[in-house]
């Protein structure tokens, strides 16, 4: 039986409804409460999943938000402020080009840097305030992050229970596009395009051989762990 079909015992928990497709193609995981104590909470501190029941082991989060850890990987001198300057250094850190770090850079910063402003005068360094970052947070994405940049357990399992069909944990390319054409908010274009960036940038550089994108590079993207083993791994460490 589907572990999503509607029961007459318990419609209450249904996740599939019949008059909805789309409903029986997009599956839930029904046994997540067995896998992770209380997925529904979303989590301030750590990015938990299955294999990861206390987030990733030995790392400091520094009493920061599961969104704040992940940006502070580009604060280079960890002061809690992102120049564009650093973002540059930060995207070389983990492997790409000059271009793309410049560009990277400039539009990350100009984007997103006045959302985080503690005052209205904006500031011509397009600095990014760690402490506001949850401000930044956009539509059509996955909703991984709450509002306030919480790790929400039962949304990033979803990512795999919707749209991992080939191999249970981990994305081919064909599948994260059709995760992104799902995720996407009408009239949001430029939330769309913000998804669409960060995504590909993470397959480019996370996918394995066979060009599939694993559950535990997703996770260290979002606390930013990623970011971490890509450096050491790029320095030879």
């Amino acid at each position: 039986m589907d572990n999503n079909s509607s029961t007459a015992s318990d419609a209450s928990l249904a996740t599939y409804a019949p008059g909805a497709p789309i409903t029986g193609e997009r599956k839930l995981n029904l046994h997540l409460q067995e896998q992770i104590p209380k997925p529904y909470i979303a989590r301030a501190l750590v990015a938990v999943d299955q294999s990861h029941p206390n987030g990733t082991e030995g790392r400091d989060h520094h009493d920061m938000s599961v969104l704040q850890q992940h940006v502070s990987f580009f604060d280079r001198n960890k002061d809690g402020i992102i120049y564009p300057w650093e973002t540059y250094k930060g995207f070389r850190a983990i492997g790409c080009g000059v271009f793309l770090s410049l560009l990277a850079g400039f539009l990350i910063n100009f984007l997103l840097g006045y959302s985080t402003q503690p005052g209205w005068i904006p500031s011509p360094l397009l600095p990014i305030h760690i402490r506001n970052i949850h401000k930044c947070k956009h539509g059509s994405d996955s909703e991984t992050y709450d509002t306030e940049g919480r790790f929400d357990p039962a949304k990033f399992d979803a990512i795999f229970s919707k749209y991992a069909i080939t191999h249970s944990d981990a994305l081919t390319g064909a599948e994260l596009h059709k995760m992104l054409q799902a995720n996407r908010n009408l009239t949001d274009f430029i939330g769309r395009g913000i998804a669409r960036a960060e995504w590909q940038l993470l397959y480019s550089l996370a996918k394995d051989e066979r060009g599939l994108l694993h559950r535990d590079a997703i996770r260290g993207l979002f606390d930013g762990s990623l970011f971490e083993q890509l450096e050491k791994k790029r320095k030879g460490e």
